[in-house]
């Protein structure tokens, strides 16, 4: 199982000094493209994607986070800092399972 990146040039990048494979994208068209051949590559487990690039996408983004098919997606802020309207990971937990952390 690998896991792929698809965000600006600079989440890209910091994740290959770390030896994981992305994809730099700043269009729609490219998110698109990106996205499906992750898709179509059997051997991506998990796809971590910035926070803007995936809401370029959101459509299909949110379509695969909410099925049972792989890979796993996992969004993260990117270097300008997380997005104003998305919650942190402590009121996703609250919200989850009620616990304050």
């Amino acid at each position: 199982m690998r896991y792929h990146v698809i965000g600006d040039e600079f989440a890209v990048l910091g994740f290959a000094l770390a030896g994981v494979t992305g994809t730099p994208v700043v269009s729609a068209e490219e998110a698109e493209r990106a996205f499906d051949r992750v898709l179509d590559d059997p051997e991506t487990g998990i796809l971590v994607i910035t926070e803007r690039v995936a809401d370029l996408i959101r459509p299909r983004v949110d379509e695969l986070i909410f099925s049972d098919r792989f890979p796993l997606v996992l969004e993260i802020p990117d270097r300008t800092g997380p997005l104003e309207d998305k919650p942190g990971i402590r009121e996703l937990v609250r919200k989850a399972i009620g616990i304050q952390i």
